[in-house]
């Protein structure tokens, strides 16, 4: 018997076994992602102590990036259910549409929160439906917009968040709300991943509501909080919100990464944001102001790359408290 054969598996053998295991192990982990964790919903929950002494809490739910499909009845189920937590402001910062036909699904899943105040910004996926992508193309930066979108009825959309739900379109506009005593200034931009967002508006914007608004005849109330609303947290967007007063901004896109290596976080963030900064709640500051900055992993992901890994969909409930 030849010396090599004695003594256990040869180096070829080791390596067809690592092999094999190491295929089983990423076939299992894509399996999951696909089946398993993009359903796993979750609510996270964050508390922002920015109110004025003796102020009410004021609970606000953040939904993101639903990126809704017709047939996805789980999820509207999920969706239609977080109304008993009984938000008092609805922040939605788009990418609602998954589908071309996912406008009666949208509908249905939101009706639960007819009456409760609400604003919104819209996300590119609002406007045109998902196309097919090769994923790894976002690993040599922010995706690209397809050459043949399909149109989706974003009149529809907007009509029914703004005639039917009542909530305020802050797509490059600021408006005023006024809850449980407290004041806020809300303003928000259109799609920066496409371009759209005209923050040298944001200024007049503000301008002219507190022009308006009357607060500043109201000595003896209280300051108001301003919050920033944005789909695409890009640094400039970030940037002019701060320099703009924003105490709290809002956003979305990145998806948590969609994938994320434990032990290391997002590959990716679809943007410029830093990867740390991914999801999740923390700060972002710039000329020496700070806001909290809070970016939602969103409910959703495309219905070409439907898989999740280490970054479960969720909606945010930030409780903003004195």
């Amino acid at each position: 018997m030849s010396p090599r054969n004695i003594g256990g598996p040869s180096a070829l053998q080791t390596t067809a076994v690592t092999a094999a295991a190491g295929a089983a192990v990423g076939l299992g982990a894509l399996a999951w992602g696909v089946f398993v964790e993009r359903n796993r919903f979750t609510v996270r929950h964050e508390v922002l102590p920015v109110l004025e002494p003796g102020s009410r809490t004021l609970t606000i739910l953040h939904l993101s990036d639903l990126h809704l499909a017709p047939w996805q009845s789980e999820k509207q189920e999920w969706v239609r259910g977080l109304a008993v937590l009984e938000p008092d402001l609805i922040v939605n910062t788009g990418d609602n549409i998954g589908h071309e036909d996912a406008h009666t699904a949208l509908e249905y899943a939101l009706e639960p929160f007819r009456g409760v105040p609400g604003v919104f910004v819209n996300g590119s996926n609002d406007y045109y439906g998902p196309s097919p992508k090769n994923p790894l193309a976002y690993f040599g930066g922010p995706s690209k917009a397809h050459r043949t979108p399909v149109d989706l009825d974003i009149d529809r959309m907007q009509s029914f968040f703004t005639d039917q739900l009542g909530w305020l379109d802050l797509n490059n506009r600021a408006r005023a709300l006024e809850l449980r005593g407290s004041r806020l200034e809300l303003f928000g931009v259109n799609d920066a991943h496409r371009g759209w967002d005209r923050l040298d508006r944001i200024p007049g914007a503000l301008d002219d509501l507190r022009e308006n608004v009357g607060w500043q005849d109201d000595r003896g109330g209280p300051d108001p909080i301003s919050i920033g609303v944005t789909h695409a947290p890009y640094q400039r967007v970030l940037n002019s919100f701060v320099n703009n007063g924003a105490d709290v901004i809002f956003g979305g896109h990145t998806h948590g990464g969609q994938v994320q290596v434990p032990g290391y976080g997002a590959l990716v963030t679809n943007c410029d944001l830093p990867r740390s900064k991914v999801s999740g709640l923390t700060t972002w500051s710039h000329a020496r102001k700070t806001a909290h900055l809070e970016i939602s992993a969103g409910l959703g992901t495309s219905i070409y790359a439907p898989v999740r890994f280490s970054c479960r969909p969720e909606a945010v409930i930030v409780t903003l408290t004195a």
